[in-house]
């Protein structure tokens, strides 16, 4: 006689696989406990050298971030052409130049969306899965980037409306792509390269705005003749205007290129194994999605017999507390849980109040550098293009890759206290000393500054969350962590941005009240010192035991491994593996 035990372990028996791409399906085939499968399932996942599907995850995630950046540093160039098209009419020093509250209120509606959709796609990503939402922000992006290019203004509704409401519509976008492309680069990574992976998708952001500079630049010199026949913005008609109302939809539309590149591959990835294994309690369809994200199919395609026998047993086994908001706060009310999305949320709030700040000041150094001013409207735009670049690649994108670099070695909590001690110290001495720098020294510091912001706090916001949070709770988690992040930078360009002209503003110093607000920053910097003391140092250790599931850990957690019941009785955690293993392979070999 062969027992249910039997049959449902030789149904399970799968064709395929070879040395490079093991059948994993069928290496745990007579493994009954479904717990024990689980662990070895995702141990592969951990443990597999580095290889091309790690890379391929890379990419497509990192085209998002590219996006994203894109979109958001792009706007500096275009409120500019935006002010020439649309406010010629203006009298005076004002004519073609953007007001301050339109300027004000077309960049900050991004980053409305964009809290919008950190929470609402994070909480969407553990509810429905990781691969059910992933492409549709992107989808998003791309409908909202075409609308904004195609955008013009009518006597009933203005072109800042327009731009308003499609910038919230694409922030939404950008904001789901924060948690989704967090979390499943997270969960597919390897564990000893989980740092630098989503370190590299992160560094994609250096790279946009690369490129928005290089598309601003490019533009700039294809419409040079037109250009060339105005002096400055007010006198920019004709020609002119109609070169530069071109040249502003060119470089929103680009933003779509890139995310139409990726979006097939985000709508083909499979579901995270550890979603399937945590969240929706399939075993089998988890274990046949490890061996198709390794050998870069869509999903995986277990055998439905055996699938459907199983997976009544496998939810009974795989015991994890069920996600709901009862358990949510249950979960974060207890200080060892809490502390650490008061850290990681913390964190990024005082990160990006500074950030996005500096970021504000830009026009500051460009002129410090000799990039504000030109003969014509060409050598103004060319300029400040190039301006532009020469910030990016002289701090941001070193900071991004010497990250990607020593953030598994060195770590992530010793990197991001570096950062914040560091930023701390250059906003001090930039605040305390401002009448004192000269041009070269205010460059010099705005450079160190947007090093350490990289190789520091920016990156490491963005990778702790993904990490140190359980499966049921990791997206919503990480949403609002860089929620957080975006309402510091809310508050950094509606606060801060009039405070600089606070004062007695005059053509020789037009931002009187900027060394006071350096000075604040520091004080902001300072408090990222202490809520950086709150997260747990991730390097080298796997999402289970940073979830508190692994027992004999420091951080072992009972209520979040759950009862887990395996096949020798109800154990708590992990049961005693070799019984279990020994049992289940004396069954299937009866």
């Amino acid at each position: 006689m062969v027992n249910t035990g039997e049959a449902v372990a030789a149904g399970m028996k799968t064709d395929g696989g070879n040395a490079a791409f093991h059948n994993f399906h069928n290496d745990f085939a007579h493994i009954q406990d479904p717990n024990e499968r689980r662990r070895l399932a995702l141990a592969e996942i951990d443990k597999a050298p580095f290889g091309w599907y790690h890379v391929r995850a890379i990419v497509v995630a990192g085209i998002g971030f590219f996006t994203d950046a894109y979109d958001i540093f792009a706007i500096n160039f275009v409120t500019n052409m935006l002010g020439v098209v649309y406010w010629q009419g203006a009298k005076g020093a004002n004519a073609g130049v953007i007001p301050p509250h339109s300027d004000t209120a077309i960049k900050v509606a991004t980053s409305g969306g964009t809290v919008i959709g950190q929470v609402g796609f994070g909480w969407l990503a553990d509810v429905v899965g990781r691969k059910r939402m992933y492409g549709l922000e992107l989808i998003l992006i791309i409908f909202a980037t075409l609308a904004q290019a195609l955008s013009a203004s009518s006597p009933a509704v203005s072109i800042v409306g327009l731009m308003i409401f499609w910038r919230v519509l694409m922030g939404i976008g950008i904001g789901g792509d924060y948690p989704l492309s967090a979390i499943i680069t997270s969960e597919f990574a390897t564990t000893k390269w989980r740092g630098a992976m989503m370190g590299s998708v992160f560094a994609m952001q250096g790279m946009g705005q690369l490129a928005a500079g290089l598309i601003a630049l490019i533009v700039s010199s294809g419409f040079k003749e037109s250009l060339q026949t105005a002096k400055g913005y007010g006198t920019c008609g004709g020609v002119c205007g109609l070169a530069v109302d071109k040249m502003w939809r060119v470089i929103i539309g680009f933003g779509a290129v890139p995310g139409c590149i990726a979006l097939y591959f985000r709508l083909t990835i499979p579901e995270t194994p550890r979603y399937t294994f945590d969240v929706a309690r399939d075993t089998e369809k988890a274990v046949e999605d490890v061996k198709a994200y390794k050998a870069g199919q869509a999903e995986g395609h277990p055998d439905e017999v055996s699938r459907a026998g199983v997976l009544q047993d496998s939810r009974a086994r795989l015991d994890p507390p069920k996600a709901s908001w009862g358990d949510f706060f249950r979960h974060y009310r207890q200080w060892r849980h809490g502390k650490v999305l008061l850290g990681t949320a913390g964190s990024w709030f005082f990160l990006d109040v500074a950030f996005y700040g500096l970021g504000l000041n830009n026009s500051i150094i460009l002129q410090a550098i000799g990039f504000a001013k030109g003969d014509n409207v060409y050598e103004i735009f060319r300029r400040a293009a190039i301006g532009n670049l020469i910030i990016v690649c002289a701090g941001a994108i070193p900071g991004y890759w010497v990250t990607v670099a020593l953030v598994d070695t060195v770590g992530r909590k010793p990197i991001q206290l570096m950062g914040f001690i560091m930023l701390t110290i250059l906003f001090i001495i930039i605040g305390f000393a401002y009448s004192h720098l000269g041009e070269g020294g205010l460059l010099a510091l705005y450079v160190l500054a947007q090093f350490f912001f990289n190789f520091g706090p920016n990156a490491t916001t963005f990778i702790v969350p993904g990490e140190c949070f359980p499966t049921r709770y990791r997206s919503t988690s990480h949403g609002l962590s860089a929620a957080s992040g975006k309402v510091g930078a809310i508050i950094a360009q509606t606060v801060f941005g009039p405070l600089r002209t606070k004062g007695h503003p005059t053509k020789a110093n037009p931002t009187p009240w900027l060394n006071h607000i350096m000075q604040i920053f520091a004080l902001f910097m300072l408090c990222g010192v202490f809520t950086s003391l709150l997260i747990p140092e991730t390097k080298r250790k796997t999402l289970e035991e940073l979830a508190g599931e692994v027992p004999g850990t420091a951080n072992y957690d009972p209520d979040s491994a759950g009862h887990r019941k395996s096949s020798v009785g109800i154990v708590r955690g992990d049961s005693d593996e070799s019984g279990v293993i020994q049992e289940s392979r004396e069954k299937s070999a009866v």
